[in-house]
């Protein structure tokens, strides 16, 4: 049976993204996001939601970029304490002992621990609430070969550990149990 549930609940799983932006290294921060998601995929768009009130904020909305670092199972603490505590008080890369990289195209640095690395420019910012969405065109991927597959090219998220989160807790994600399309694919 199916009873009415309290309306905070949202949709779940979700990625637990650190969230890297700044133009010069004395404005760097990192900040914990899991209102994200892509939107488009040609051309490549996607968003994060952050509250006006953190300390990212006006840094993000200035710079007009940033960039999303997926997180693993070996980032779970880095990825909470980042969620938690505040640049304004933290430099946030050394606290956790994490590491700003080049980017390739926008000038946030790149989490160098993290399996994949996505630039992104915001093309558009929407006050929707308690969140303001930051619309991103999607304008590099940064993947450690580690976790590419050498036969097909793709990422290995199981090979990668990475998080997810779930209603206030973290974990990883499971095992690999299909593809698209397996369902009606034709045997051989």
């Amino acid at each position: 049976m199916k009873i009415n549930w309290k309306p905070g609940t949202m949709i779940y799983p979700l990625p637990a993204i650190l969230v890297s932006c700044g133009k010069e290294e004395s404005e760097y921060n990192l900040l914990t996001v899991s209102w994200v998601g892509t939107i488009c995929s040609d051309p490549a768009m996607c968003y994060i939601s952050v509250r006006p009130e953190r300390h990212s904020y006006p840094i993000l909305k200035k710079n007009m970029e940033f960039v999303l670092n997926l997180t693993t199972k070996e980032m779970a603490y880095a990825t909470d304490w980042c969620g938690v505590r505040s640049g304004k008080d933290y430099h946030k890369f050394r606290e956790m002992n994490l590491t700003p990289g080049k980017a390739t195209i926008v000038q946030a640095p790149v989490i160098e621990e993290s399996p994949l690395c996505i630039e992104c420019r915001v093309k558009e910012i929407m006050s929707l609430g308690t969140h303001d969405m930051f619309i991103a065109d999607v304008v590099n991927v940064l993947a450690d070969d580690k976790y590419l597959d050498p036969e097909t090219g793709k990422f290995d998220m199981e090979k990668a550990n990475l998080l997810a989160y779930i209603h206030g807790n973290y974990y990883e994600i499971g095992a690999h149990i299909g593809k698209f399309g397996w369902s009606v694919q034709k045997k051989k």
